[in-house]
């Protein structure tokens, strides 16, 4: 249960309890489609890339997804892999790290009426030090906990907001007052081929799972195969319940509070609404678990691409600690700057991260653990072009929509590794059988 739970609390944050009420709250019914592909991406990835991934990690002695990118590579090749996929890993985490010090800054701003810098120096501060006393194994235990806390949010706020709106029926009489007829479409007002692209660009948002190194590592983690049998169900059944439940919260709260200054905080309004001040907190402390149960494993991933990855601590043998801790720090106060001088909303933070770092080192996780063999260069060619891609249409100012942004750099790097396979490859015993063997 521990490895099914803190995946998934570290899979989800704050942009799953804010972003994506937020987005239901804005957009209407349109929302399920993204609700849908997350839930997807999770069942392909406990069902196909968790058995593999925990077989070829423990053969292959495995311990970082960096690893597992280089694995097959030798000297100068295996060297700019590590680099790069590191700078990635950075990056990435940097600005998905930084949205959750702007969740907590919403939270303690919207909570005790402090200023946003404030809080989120504060959430930063809390997130950092915990993070510095654990480590993998007291983080995947605060995770579980936390995933618990956010489940039962899912459950009581949801259930609520029913209640108040007069049940199925008042929801649905209560949608058609206050959401234009498009947004209770759920191709969004789309037609024809614009429809197509709709929906699979917000499915696609589920690919992006199969490349996040904290997600995967709870793989090369797992027990055994009784283990994994387990954590398939819960987690799965997590996903659902939680991404649906906001889902709910963000149309029921259009409802009850038809004008709000910003979406992403309707789960705060609308605790405050319909729960006394101690239920509240309480449901406080699960938004502060969804920050937390991310950044921390985020944080114990990026410092050990510094330390192990990079050599740093084979360098500082005798300061190995120091190194990791000097790690967490330091990403800390760049994520913290990051909220403080670049503002955007949560869930594009959280999108732009999640497509970068899943379509840098995704298509090769599905390519190595199906038993193709790639050379190094198109390894390397690969993570650019995904990474590139997906920042590029990011930045664009007029970007060409959902199904390129969310799909293309995926779909592009699949094609480079494709491109550069070593045809007549043998695929090696991890890759040969489907399952792997009990490990104790």
């Amino acid at each position: 249960m521990v490895a099914a739970i803190s995946y998934s609390a570290s899979a989800t944050s704050a942009w799953t309890l804010l972003g994506v009420s937020g987005i239901a709250y804005v957009a209407g019914f349109s929302t399920l489609w993204l609700v849908a592909g997350v839930v997807l991406g999770c069942v392909v990835a406990w069902w196909w890339v968790a058995p593999r991934m925990m077989a070829y990690s423990r053969q292959h002695n495995i311990v970082t997804l960096t690893e597992f990118l280089a694995h097959r590579s030798s000297g100068a090749a295996r060297q700019r892999i590590v680099l790069f996929a590191t700078l990635i890993v950075l990056v990435s985490f940097v600005f998905y790290i930084s949205s959750q010090f702007q969740g907590a800054g919403n939270s303690f701003s919207s909570t005790f009426g402090l200023d946003s810098d404030s809080s989120i120096l504060i959430g930063g501060g809390i997130i950092m030090l915990y993070t510095l006393l654990g480590g993998f194994w007291v983080v995947s235990l605060t995770d579980t906990l936390q995933g618990l806390m956010m489940a039962l949010a899912a459950l009581l706020l949801p259930l609520a907001a029913w209640l108040a709106v007069g049940g199925w029926s008042g929801f649905l009489d209560g949608l058609t007052q206050v959401y234009a007829p498009e947004q209770l479409s759920l191709t969004g007002g789309n037609l024809a081929l614009a429809t197509l692209g709709f929906i699979v660009g917000n499915l696609a948002i589920g690919i992006g799972t199969f490349g996040q190194p904290h997600l995967l590592v709870r793989f090369m983690a797992l027990r055994d195969e009784r283990a994994l049998r387990q954590a398939r169900w819960i987690a799965t059944g997590w996903y659902a319940l939680v991404f649906s439940g906001m889902c709910f919260v963000g149309l029921a709260g259009r409802i009850l509070l038809p004008e709000t200054a910003v979406a992403e905080n309707i789960f705060f309004e609308l605790i405050a609404l319909l729960f006394s001040p101690l239920v509240s907190g309480i449901l406080l402390a699960a938004v502060l678990s969804a920050i937390m149960s991310t950044a921390d494993s985020m944080l114990l991933v990026a410092a050990s691409s510094l330390s192990i990855d990079l050599g740093l601590s084979r360098r500082f043998p005798s300061k190995q600690l120091l190194v990791s801790r000097g790690a967490i720090v330091a990403i800390c106060l760049l994520s913290v700057w990051v909220a403080l001088v670049l503002p955007a909303s949560i869930f594009e933070r959280v999108l732009f991260a999640w497509i970068a770092i899943g379509s840098a080192f995704g298509p090769l996780v599905f390519v190595r653990l199906a038993g193709i063999e790639v050379s190094a260069s198109g390894v390397l060619a690969s993570m650019a072009t995904g990474f590139t891609l997906a920042v590029g249409l990011y930045l664009a100012p007029d970007a060409p929509g959902q199904i390129f942004e969310r799909l293309l750099p995926f779909s592009a790097a699949l094609a480079v590794l494709w491109l550069s396979r070593v045809r007549g490859a043998q695929p090696g015993p991890s890759q040969a059988t489907s399952r792997p063997s009990a490990l104790t």
